[in-house]
């Protein structure tokens, strides 16, 4: 279960410079092609979804 929260950890966090990469406010690496494109802002999103929905599925079957 550990490796699993992690991993939606990793996707999160991911996500989250992926849609900003896209959205232009992270500059880094300076020759990115996702720099400024709006696809990867959802894209960075739907990852830090399914990144957290893999934590809340870890969430719900560690309580039971």
């Amino acid at each position: 279960m550990m490796m699993l929260r992690a991993a939606g950890l990793f996707l999160i966090a991911l996500g989250i410079i992926w849609a900003l990469q896209g959205a232009g406010l992270l500059g880094w690496p300076a020759d990115s092609f996702m720099l400024g494109q709006g696809d990867w802002v959802l894209r960075g999103l739907a990852l830090s979804a399914a990144g957290a929905a893999i934590i809340g599925l870890v969430r719900y079957r560690s309580s039971k």
